[in-house]
């Protein structure tokens, strides 16, 4: 299913973006703990290296919203910016990430799941108060129960909207209630989302955040912004230049697929811009390697030579930069049929 355009015209995007030198990486965390599941989990020790990282290549590290906005404006200019992100307000970021942060001096954002507030091994809502009245602590929505919000096979629209639009709408009312703070962004729970939750995004103006890896620029798209996944197993060391000085590769966000699967294995269509030979572009699948490419001009085809059998995977393609950098950009696929985590 494409998403509704609300990009502009082709040819200015994508001059705006070939033009821009940098653009905005968000990074996302979970618990930063070697206690806590692996899955999920970033070692402190792996951590700490990040920041020294961030610090030693000089990047700017930007509250998200401000660092969203520019980069989706096109206004970088020459300054890589990073942005941090925690999702579910895990105990571990109050205690363990929040000290290292405090030491050089960067703001992050918490997206919380405010049913789970004050449950065991998550911030209370004492601590998110503390944090909200520190000028470097975002707080922002990540629903209330955590659940699934893409329309499930079967549900009809009416209950799909109620569902969607309480969880949604109950826990950003609590968040200014309890707290005093209402921020137009939204991490999907799980990274999941559909056409339907993009609209919903849309219609309140926020910013719509994944878990699919890449960087933000001129032509992301607002309802569909990419973090890279920081866990232990993702967050290595030997990658993670790549990631920080990662651009976004200059397609049109907005007309890629929501990412909800209706063949398997999906397709995926990329129109490149003419200064861009598709022949430089390299992509991968989650557990199947590198895939075979199909090109016709400027159109680039993609699709796994087998099905998957996950609720979630992705498309992974890169594009040569300048200076040993690269274009990134990753399409989610989630398989509604696969059971619900």
């Amino acid at each position: 299913m494409l998403k509704r355009s609300m990009a502009l015209p082709t040819a200015l995007t994508l001059v705006v973006t070939l033009s821009a030198q940098a653009d905005l990486v968000v990074l996302q965390y979970h618990h930063v703990s070697d206690e806590t599941p692996a899955s999920t989990s970033t070692g402190v020790d792996l951590f700490r290296a990040h920041l020294e990282r961030i610090q030693s290549l000089n990047l700017e590290v930007a509250p998200l919203e401000a660092g969203t906005r520019a980069a989706l404006a096109g206004e970088l200019e020459n300054q890589q910016q990073v942005a941090i992100t925690f999702d579910d307000a895990y105990e571990s970021v109050w205690t363990t990430a929040r000290p290292l942060l405090e030491e050089y001096g960067y703001p992050y954002t918490i997206f919380v799941n405010t049913d789970a507030v004050g449950s065991d091994g998550y911030m209370t809502w004492d601590q998110l108060e503390q944090a909200s009245k520190n000028p470097d602590i975002l707080i922002a929505n990540h629903s209330h129960e955590h659940g699934h919000l893409p329309q499930r096979p079967g549900e009809s629209r009416h209950h799909w909207q109620q569902r969607a639009i309480q969880s949604l709408d109950q826990a950003q009312a609590l968040l200014e209630d309890r707290l005093g703070v209402n921020a137009p962004l939204f991490a999907y729970p799980y990274g999941e989302y559909d056409n339907g939750l993009e609209q919903l995004m849309d219609e309140r103006d926020w910013y719509g955040y994944g878990q699919q890896s890449g960087a933000i620029g001129a032509t992301s798209d607002s309802s569909r912004l990419p973090r890279f996944p920081m866990a232990t197993a993702y967050g290595q060391l030997d990658s993670l230049d790549d990631k920080l000085l990662s651009r976004a590769l200059p397609v049109d966000a907005s007309q890629l697929p929501d990412g909800i699967l209706d063949s398997n294995p999906p397709r995926l269509d990329l129109t490149m811009p003419e200064r861009m030979p598709p022949s430089a572009l390299t992509c991968f699948a989650s557990g199947q390697g590198r895939l075979p490419l199909e090109i016709d001009g400027q159109t680039v085809t993609v699709q796994a030579p087998d099905a998957f059998n996950s609720r979630r995977f992705r498309y992974n393609c890169t594009y040569p930069a300048a200076q040993g950098h690269f274009y990134w950009l990753s399409q989610q696929w989630v398989d509604l049929s696969q059971p619900e985590d």
